[in-house]
């Protein structure tokens, strides 16, 4: 999954795929023979993982920098890979929309996305694609070129978020299963209006916030 395919409680999936020779999971490259032929059609002495420099065809041609891994493996062990396979919510690191999606089927992510797993996710989900959300914190977030804000770990980790008790988190991550089946402005709206309430916000608030929506769905 890639930042541009991430929506507001959905994505778009574009078929790409990533191989993903990490070092901890030890595979033996031998009982993969078409992906074996496949990077050594590249030259395995610019796969090599030795940093040394060779010459061919009248050309110097470096191999990578040196590890202790296999030629065919990664650079770095990437020790969080499991965490893929969890439940997380997916979200881009720049990004005009501020759009966040809650995904369970265990796809992967390029470097310009960030994940999040661990507990009370659906709610969090909520929370961050509210108009609630957005018109507290989008400003925290760095504005870069083209009106693009950086959504970094840094930035997110100040932000505190109310607790929910388990018969309101019941009810919120029904909404939020629903409305990622199909999304809809008036799904959006009652998630809102379910976030106003949890944070007692008056109905002058709640009319002063509105629905902010920053027009990609």
């Amino acid at each position: 999954m890639r930042g541009r395919d991430i929506k507001k409680y959905g994505y778009e999936f574009a078929d790409q795929y990533i191989i993903a020779t990490f070092p901890s999971r030890k595979y033996n490259i031998d009982e993969y023979q078409s992906l074996k032929s496949y990077f050594l059609s590249f030259g395995i002495e610019k796969l090599e993982q030795t940093g040394k420099e060779y010459i061919i065809n009248g050309e110097i041609v470096k191999a990578r920098k040196k590890t202790n891994n296999k030629w065919f493996e990664t650079q770095d062990s990437i020790s969080y890979w499991d965490e893929f396979s969890k439940p997380k919510i997916i979200y881009p690191n720049m990004t005009k929309f501020l759009p966040f999606v809650y995904d369970r089927s265990g796809v992967m992510t390029n470097q310009k996305c960030f994940i999040i797993t661990g507990t009370h996710l659906e709610y969090l989900t909520a929370f961050f694609n509210s108009s609630l959300f957005k018109f507290c914190f989008a400003d925290r977030f760095p504005e870069l070129q083209g009106k693009t804000r950086e959504l970094s770990k840094i930035f997110m980790d100040e932000i505190s978020i109310l607790k929910i008790n388990d018969t309101d988190e019941c009810m919120i991550n029904k909404l939020v299963q629903d409305i990622q089946m199909e999304y809809s402005v008036n799904k959006a709206k009652r998630i809102d209006k379910f976030i106003f309430d949890l944070y007692h916000l008056s109905i002058e608030e709640q009319m002063y916030i509105g629905f902010i929506d920053y027009g990609e769905k």
